[in-house]
């Protein structure tokens, strides 16, 4: 039976992207604190978020609610299609959730049909990785419950290595208290953090200085790639191109690995952890 792969927003790939390769993407939405006004990842380009960021707004996101979900799925099945979802990681969000319970009410409704929900345990392009690895995998002719099961198989190796620019975004999220930022920021401490098994956002080590947080990005690569200098590699920025173009050269000149997607981080992951926020991902020999 044909079936529809779907994810939502934090996966971090263009739409114009998600709809070359049959991808149905839902959005998680934001907003800001001084404008009465509910936003979804499509409503506003990168560098205007990232702008009014930069001016002081504070943006909050909301997740999917399971009523959204139950259309957006029922639309597939009606088509005779069945339906793969690769969800935001449960750990940063209640998305996952939501998707299960639709799930659960649609099966009952469409016994003939089949609705899986994926916790890709994953945000950003490395959730993005794993849509587009379930995308390669259903060309090749793979089922669903194949694509399902291929797509399980990698979660755990995905690696996602992230640092951030300005320690006053995570300041506002509760990640570092305010000492920290302040004094981080003033001595030129740039944390360096990743997913853990969890799905969480957990902070790892700190370099002195961005260009040495880049370099410390590229360092993970090489510790910990499954095999080096092949794979699939992406990375996401929070409206730093150039930091993310150096950090791809830096890993063609070192390992030999070409990067396959830059992309920017959205609103939804953005408003938590501010421009200047730069990402790698890859399959490793674990997260």
């Amino acid at each position: 039976m044909s079936f529809v792969i779907h994810t939502d927003s934090g996966c971090d790939i263009s739409p114009a992207l998600l709809n070359e390769w049959g991808v149905v993407c839902t959005s998680l939405t934001f907003r800001f604190d001084d404008v009465d006004k509910e936003y979804s990842n499509t409503d506003m380009s990168p560098s205007d978020f990232y702008a009014k960021m930069r001016e002081g707004a504070t943006a909050k996101t909301s997740a999917i609610n399971s009523e959204m979900f139950r259309v957006v799925f029922e639309e597939t099945l009606k088509e005779g299609n069945d339906v793969l979802y690769l969800a935001f990681s449960s750990g940063l969000s209640t998305t996952y959730n939501s998707a299960r319970m639709a799930a659960e009410e649609l099966r009952s409704q469409y016994p003939e049909r089949k609705v899986v929900v994926v916790d890709t345990l994953a945000a950003s392009a490395g959730q993005g990785m794993l849509v587009k690895l379930a995308v390669d995998k259903k060309n090749e002719g793979a089922a669903l419950e194949e694509v399902a099961a291929y797509v399980d198989k990698h979660i755990t190796k995905l690696c996602h290595w992230f640092t951030v620019d300005d320690l006053m975004y995570l300041k506002r999220g509760g990640r570092v208290s305010p000492t920290v930022a302040f004094v981080g920021n003033a001595l030129g401490i740039k944390p360096i953090l990743h997913v853990d098994y969890e799905g969480h956002l957990v902070k790892v080590t700190k370099a002195r200085s961005r260009k040495n947080s880049i370099a410390t990005l590229a360092d993970k690569y090489m510790e910990l790639a499954e095999n080096l200098g092949q794979g699939p590699v992406f990375i996401s920025h929070g409206n730093c191109l150039e930091d993310a173009e150096a950090l791809a050269n830096l890993l063609k000149e070192r390992y030999g690995a070409t990067v396959e997607i830059i992309t920017d981080v959205g609103p939804v992951i953005g408003a938590h952890s501010g421009p200047g926020t730069l990402a790698l991902f890859f399959i490793g020999t674990e997260r």
